[in-house]
């Protein structure tokens, strides 16, 4: 075994503390990364709340530099730098696996933390330390010209984004509507505006209308405005609903258009809804949950091309309790990326 710094809660403690980690042995396939920068994700919020008879190290989205290789390496090399997101393994067999949707996988993927490796039953911990080892097959070359640190949310909420842009045919030609300004919500509007979609977004605040008009989106819908809503009815091809708490999905149904798709990829619990807002214009409500391989490569690849990162604030890692604070109380735009440097 082999040994790291990193950020740790114990038991029924949601606190971080600086503790020693450790990591596995490189196995025949596995390469060793010196974790940069490492996104925090209203997950890892979640996560330290309900967290409960087991410590746990979150993070799972994190760029950084190989340092050592597995004998059986042909991916990477040492120096490289690259990338990694929330799966960091799967059965490889199914029928999604085979596909390249290995956020699919039927056995469920190996999360990055919180997460049970495959083959010794060990519990994985997360990217908020110094290193990370990792099967090179889950690993992705970060693309000459990417920030680091502002590339390290793509690998979760980029990806969260990407994929139903991407299957939904976001592009020339289509109206996409994005719910929610935020850490998922300013991804899906430079995604979609990169995919040369006219993109609009719906907030609940007025004071967004400009960071909208920066990001690129055509204007800013209120959702608390009710003629600005009926004026939208039935407008859009694709809605992105990234709002991450329960809410009414009817007035946003409302404003998708004629065998349209709406995609609620913020909030992953139970919903309600009425038959008749799907019914009125054959419209469709879909979800979607990070991404395989294929997908997370290219993803990456069209970011380079078109200088997608997310806005970012980065931060000491030493001060991370105190991110996860701002966090619980939305006070970022749009997304805290830890400098894992400190550690060091």
């Amino acid at each position: 075994m082999r040994t790291t710094s990193g950020w740790l809660a114990g038991e029924n403690d949601p606190t971080l503390r600086r503790a020693t980690l450790t990591r596995r042995d490189l196995r025949e396939d596995d390469i060793a990364v010196r974790v940069d920068f490492c996104g925090v994700c209203h997950t890892d919020l979640h996560s330290l709340r309900g967290h409960r008879d087991t410590s746990l190290v979150p993070g799972h989205e994190f760029t950084g530099v190989v340092t050592e290789t597995g004998p059986a390496v042909t991916r990477f090399a040492v120096g490289e730098p690259v990338a990694v997101g929330n799966i960091v393994d799967s059965c490889g067999k199914c029928a999604m696996c085979r596909r390249g949707q290995e956020n699919f996988c039927a056995e469920f993927p190996t999360l990055t933390y919180g997460g049970t490796d495959r083959h010794d039953g060990s519990p994985t911990l997360g990217a908020f330390s110094r290193e990370y080892v990792v099967r090179e097959e889950f690993a992705y070359r970060l693309p000459a010209g990417l920030d680091p640190a502002a590339a390290a949310p793509l690998l979760c909420a980029g990806i969260t984004v990407w994929e139903p842009l991407r299957a939904l045919g976001a592009g020339p030609g289509t109206r996409v509507a994005v719910i929610g300004l935020g850490g998922l919500g300013h991804l899906a509007v430079k995604l979609s505006v990169a995919l040369g979609a006219e993109t609009t977004v719906i907030s609940r605040s007025a004071e967004k209308a400009g960071d909208a008009a920066r990001l690129g989106a055509r204007e800013l819908l209120l959702s608390t405005d009710p003629q600005q809503m009926a004026a939208a009815r039935d407008r859009f091809d694709v809605v992105i609903d990234t709002v991450a708490v329960p809410h009414d999905l009817g007035p946003y149904l409302r404003v998708v258009a004629l065998d349209g798709t709406l995609s609620q990829v913020g909030h992953l619990g139970s919903i309600t809804l009425e038959a008749m807002d799907l019914l009125v214009g054959r419209k469709k409500l879909t979800s979607a949950g990070s991404g395989g391989r294929t997908g997370t490569a290219a993803m990456l690849d069209f970011c380079a091309r078109t200088g997608v990162t997310a806005d970012v604030e980065v931060v000491p890692s030493a001060r991370v309790n105190e991110v996860l604070d701002r966090l619980s109380r939305n006070d970022v735009r749009y997304r805290f990326v830890l400098d894992l440097a400190d550690l060091d």
